[in-house]
């Protein structure tokens, strides 16, 4: 169920790692979690990230064509083990390759917005329209330019505050899927690249679930430039840097520091760059710990296409090869996610939901690549590879903050499914009214300005994470940590239960739209026409789990 697939590029054939004490480090960190098998990964995590003396790591990807680029990661980049472990933690190689990697379809957003300003190529970046503080400070900072950011960005200068988005200027590497009616009510119908008319699911035998529900692949560089024209044509100003620290300036405003000594001041900050925005928030401490969903894919032209090209394939849970596992990190859950761009062209991914600790990529790839041939798909060949990963769960932004955030970094991904791009998307316009709403009214009060902005976020804070939104979180939590104890059968017994729910319930709950009281209901339900195990497992859960104590004290929480 995950939401999005991070395509990768094919141009990195061979990869070195340079010599530095940081690469031991990620090594350390590598090697602890084959040896532990999940057992104790972040103790290690931990130990390897206090006693390494390292600073930088680079590795350099070399391509067939004797194109190179570098990655660097430094330690520094983090602030605590649970940051590294949103950042890619183990995996952190894949992911920084992810990040960097180059899209030959996409132009980079200096290039939109001039082409856009004066309808034609242009290529003169002095008329980019930046960021000046020459006439005061800005109403509100955006940091990170992905569709969440850009969406708060563009909703918000739209409502008449002046915003600047600052963030490195580069394309969106992630593939987005979709749920086509959901695209459609955001007006991003034309942003889609490729409909399937309907759903299925497969779990342990040949009789598919048909979904119902139309799903589309969203192409990436139509959604950015779409994105970027909504902020060009609402006045939203740039500058393309990394943000390294947010500062409180002594009139009460925020400081945003920025590379090149560039400081810019604002009335509110918002960060959106991410899960791993633990430099520029602060998050509640002794909340549950994150989780990851990792998924590696290739996009490929076959022979023998197993599927029929007018359905996605949204789970398929089979064991094709019915073959005794031969490592433990095999025996976790893994399914199939296909989408069929033509008869003979296919984007599959082996996806891990959630897990712990994240399932390497290495064993994401090895089962992908033994479910292939057990089903006899013969790969002609490979256009895209992905690596995927989505920290999932965690703990929320602390709301007594005076710095906001939005998407990612909000903790707004669906904690159970990994979804987050459309309720990003969806709430950008309540939460950008919000703060303009705020922001309007408390500059024309004769108060203190810090004062100001303290009750500025803190009523922010309160519009994203009202105790309604909690107790849906709470809940999903819940669902996220049941879902972590299943093994195979098990998982396969929860998906036959969940489809089995009336299509409002399942679909509600995979697209955050049930309301809290929704959820109970569905609980109930689930409960009555599940097995006596699940049933069983449920009771254990809910008894013994502490994500039941947190989620039964919110729901009786007021606000």
């Amino acid at each position: 169920m995950e939401c999005y697939c991070c395509l990768g590029a094919p141009n990195f054939a061979t990869m070195a790692i340079l010599p530095s004490s940081t690469s031991s480090f990620l090594s350390n960190v590598r090697s602890c979690y084959m040896r532990e098998n999940h057992r104790d990964f972040r103790s290690c995590i931990r130990s390897s990230f206090t006693s390494s003396k390292a600073r930088t790591s680079r590795i350099r990807s070399i391509s067939s064509n004797s194109e190179s680029s570098c990655i660097v990661v430094r330690e520094e980049d983090f602030a605590d083990e649970e940051d590294f472990i949103k950042a890619g933690g183990s995996q952190l190689l894949y992911v920084q390759m992810q990040q960097n990697k180059s899209m030959d379809k996409q132009s980079r957003i200096a290039d939109k917005w001039f082409c856009r300003k004066l309808g034609a190529q242009c290529c003169d970046f002095s008329l980019l329209p930046k960021i000046s503080v020459e006439t005061g400070p800005l109403d509100l900072v955006v940091i990170g330019c992905g569709p969440a950011g850009l969406a708060l960005a563009a909703e918000s200068a739209k409502r008449g505050l002046n915003v600047g988005l600052i963030g490195p200027d580069l394309p969106f590497t992630n593939n987005y899927g979709v749920w086509e009616d959901e695209f459609k009510e955001l007006g991003l119908e034309g942003c889609i690249e490729h409909v399937w008319c309907d759903t299925v699911v497969y779990l342990d035998d040949d009789n598919p679930f048909y979904m119902g529900r139309a799903y589309g692949r969203v192409s990436r560089h139509l959604l950015q430039e779409e994105l970027v024209k909504r902020c060009l044509e609402s006045g939203v100003s740039y500058l393309s840097s990394k943000v390294d620290r947010l500062m409180e300036g002594g009139d009460g405003h925020s400081l945003v520091a920025c590379g090149c000594d560039i400081v810019i001041p604002c009335r509110l900050a918002t960060v959106a760059s991410g899960a791993a925005s633990g430099k520029l928030l602060q998050y509640e401490v002794g909340g549950p710990r994150v989780s990851v969903q990792t998924a590696y894919g290739i996009e490929v032209e076959v022979e023998n296409s197993p599927y029929d090209p007018n359905l996605m394939v949204f789970m398929d849970y089979r064991d094709h090869s019915k073959r005794n596992r031969q490592c433990p990190e095999e025996q976790y859950p893994t399914f199939l996610y296909a989408m069929p761009m033509s008869p003979s062209r296919i984007f599959f991914e082996e996806t891990c939901l959630a897990s712990k600790d994240a399932m390497p990529f290495e064993v994401l790839k090895k089962k992908l690549m033994s479910r292939l041939e057990t089903m006899g798909v013969q790969v002609v060949k490979t256009y895209e590879e992905e690596w995927s990963y989505i920290p999932v769960g965690g703990s929320l932004p602390n709301t007594e903050q005076r710095n906001l955030a939005f998407g990612a970094a909000a903790s707004m991904v669906h904690p159970a499914t990994g979804y987050s791009v459309v309720r990003s998307l969806s709430e950008a316009p309540k939460y950008a009214s919000a703060i303009a709403d705020i922001i309007k009214r408390d500059q024309s009060k004769n108060v203190l300005v810090r004062r100001i902005t303290e009750n500025i976020s803190m009523q922010a804070w309160n519009t994203l994470w009202p105790q309604e939104r909690k107790r849906q979180r709470a809940f999903f939590l819940f669902g996220l940590a049941l879902i972590l104890q299943l093994d195979i059968e098990g998982t396969r017994t929860f998906f036959h239960t969940f489809f089995r729910l009336p299509r409002w319930m399942w679909q509600g709950f995979l697209g955050s739209t049930l309301s809290s009281a929704d959820l109970v209901l569905f609980a109930f339900y689930m409960f009555v026409i599940a097995p006596n195990d699940l049933r069983r497992c449920l009771i254990r859960h809910l008894l013994s789990d502490p994500t039941g104590a947190t989620m039964v004290r919110t729901y009786l929480t007021i606000a």
